[in-house]
């Protein structure tokens, strides 16, 4: 069998690139290598570099997984990791595991964002779920009324923020939940909760 023309070699790339992108998995130079049966890791990264130069990629510089599709139109799509878990219940130890990483159209810096797996069923009149998603920006400050990731101690948990006098309340959105009050000394906020992914 003869070989593979460049040309089409290369569309085959785009393709696998682009599916895992939108996958949420983006591959590193290696994986494209394994994938096709390149001999070195060079041939691989010269299909992605010459798809880069046609514009059908980005590159994000000194990032192992750090190719995008381009934004035609709107916002870029930049994958924000998911980082385990956050209770939306009672407060529960934080713990940070990375799961994997969900695309996301914005024009904020990816670094800027992270995502929770929701527990828990104190926010269901704020429409967040058990079982979904989080995306947060990270702030360490927020308004009134505004969702946040809040860190008392080592624990953790989501909750609408609200400001009382001298103390801060975490209120839930489920009046099956009391309110969470705490000094301000003793919370931190990680972030504000700016979008909520459900998978049916």
């Amino acid at each position: 069998m003869g070989r593979t023309p460049p040309g089409q070699t290369r569309e085959r790339v785009f393709h696998l690139v682009r599916e895992r992108l939108l996958a949420g998995e983006p591959p590193t130079v290696r994986e494209v290598q394994q994938a096709f049966g390149f001999r070195s890791v060079q041939t691989a990264r010269e299909h992605l570099e010459g798809l880069v130069r046609e514009g059908r990629l980005d590159k994000e510089q000194g990032r192992s997984r750090g190719y995008r599709l381009p934004a035609a139109a709107g916002p870029p799509t930049v994958l924000v990791p998911l980082l385990g878990r956050v209770p939306a219940g009672s407060l529960d130890l934080a713990v940070e595991e990375l799961e994997g990483y969900l695309p996301m159209q914005t024009r904020l810096p990816a670094g800027e964002l992270f995502a929770l797996r929701v527990r828990g069923e104190s926010m269901t009149g704020a429409g967040i779920l058990p079982g979904d998603a989080v995306i947060v920006r990270r702030q360490p400050s927020a308004r009134t009324g505004e969702i946040v990731v809040a860190l008392v101690g080592d624990e953790a948990t989501v909750k609408r923020l609200r400001f009382r006098d001298k103390r801060v309340e975490l209120q839930p959105e489920n009046p099956d939940f009391e309110p969470i009050v705490v000094d301000p000394q003793d919370l931190m906020l990680l972030g504000k909760v700016v979008e909520v992914r459900r998978t049916l």
